[in-house]
C-alpha cells in the first residue's frame, strides 16, 4: 500500500471535503477519488460518505483514523531515524495569526538557517483548536496562548513572549482616565471566546466596568484598525510591534492588573523535531 494513500484519507477526514483535501495536497480531484477507492478495495469497507461538495466518514472510516494518524506518527519517527540531520521533513507548525507579525519570523528564519533543507508549513488557527490539533497529531508543534489549565504530562510548554493587557484608544483621547475610557467610550472587544480576549473579560469584571460594546472580533490588528479610525477604544494584549502603531493611536499599560497573555510553544515531549524546538526556543530567547 503506498503511504500516501494514508496521508489522503486523513486529510479527507480533517477537511471534510474532497475538493479542499485536494488543493492542500496540490493533487486533481480524481487522483485523490482514485487513492480512496484504493483504500476502501483495500479494507472492504466504505471510508466516506459523498454528500455535494461534502463529506463524511463512515464508522469503518473512523474506526481507520485514529489508527492512520497513529501510522503517519510512527513514519515521520522511522524517516528520523535514518535522516541525515535527524529530522524527517515536512515539518509541520500551527501558529496563531497575531504571532505571524512577532514571534513566528524569527522562529521561521531559525529553521531556514540552522536546516536550509527542511521543510515547513504552517496551519493558522486559534489557540484552543491548535492546542488539539497538536495532541492528535495534525501539527507537529503550535505557537499559541498559553491554555487556561494544566497541560497533559506528554506535552512540553515553552513560553518565548509576555504581552500585557493594554488600552487602546485614539490619541486624542490619551489624557482621559483608564476607567472612564473603557466605561463611557464605543468598545471593541477582543473576542472573548479566544483564551486572550477572557484576559480582557477578566479585567473588566474585576474592576466592575461594563462597557459599551460596538464590535467584538477574533482579530486584535483589525482591532488597532478601527480603533485608529476613531471607532472606541479597546483592550488587547499587547502584541503589536511598535512601529506597527499609528500616530493616531495611544496605546497605554493597565499599571496594577498584571494579566499577561503568554505566547509559547507546545510541542510533544517525544516529537522527532523536540532537539530542534530547543534550540529554537533558546535562539528566540537570546534574541
Amino acid at each position: 500500500m503506498d503511504t500516501r494513500y494514508i496521508d489522503t484519507f486523513v486529510m479527507v477526514a480533517e477537511c471534510g471535503s474532497m475538493a479542499e483535501a485536494a488543493r492542500r495536497m496540490s493533487i486533481t480531484p480524481t487522483a485523490l477519488a482514485q487513492r480512496l477507492r484504493s483504500l476502501e478495495r483495500e479494507f472492504g469497507v466504505p471510508l466516506v460518505i459523498r454528500s455535494g461538495r461534502f463529506v463524511r466518514i463512515t464508522e469503518g472510516g473512523a474506526r481507520l483514523l485514529s489508527h492512520a494518524r497513529r501510522f503517519q506518527r510512527d513514519m515521520r519517527s522511522l524517516k528520523s531515524a535514518v535522516a541525515s540531520d535527524g529530522f524527517p521533513g515536512g515539518l509541520r507548525i500551527g501558529t496563531i495569526r497575531t504571532a505571524l507579525t512577532n514571534v513566528m519570523p524569527e522562529l521561521l528564519k531559525q529553521v531556514s538557517d540552522r536546516y536550509p533543507l527542511l521543510d515547513a508549513t504552517l496551519e493558522i488557527g486559534a489557540s484552543h483548536d491548535l492546542y488539539h490539533q497538536v495532541l492528535v497529531g495534525k501539527v507537529d508543534a503550535a505557537l499559541l496562548v498559553a491554555p487556561p489549565f494544566k497541560l497533559p504530562k506528554p506535552y512540553v510548554w515553552e513560553t518565548v513572549r509576555v504581552e500585557p493587557l493594554v488600552v487602546l484608544a485614539p490619541a486624542q483621547l490619551a489624557h482621559v482616565p483608564l476607567k472612564t475610557l473603557l466605561a463611557e467610550q464605543p468598545f471593541m472587544r477582543y473576542d472573548r471566546r479566544t483564551w486572550g480576549g477572557a484576559l480582557a473579560e477578566q479585567y473588566l469584571q474585576e474592576q466592575g466596568i461594563q462597557p459599551h460594546e460596538r464590535f467584538e472580533m477574533d482579530s486584535p490588528d483589525g482591532i488597532l484598525m478601527l480603533v485608529g479610525m476613531g471607532l472606541g477604544v479597546s483592550l488587547v494584549p499587547n502584541c503589536y510591534r511598535p512601529e506597527s502603531v499609528p500616530a493616531n493611536v495611544h496605546v497605554r499599560p493597565l499599571p496594577t492588573s498584571g494579566l499577561t497573555r503568554k505566547l509559547g510553544l507546545l510541542y510533544p515531549r517525544e516529537s522527532p523535531y523536540a532537539r530542534l524546538f530547543e534550540a529554537l526556543i533558546g535562539d528566540v530567547r537570546a534574541n
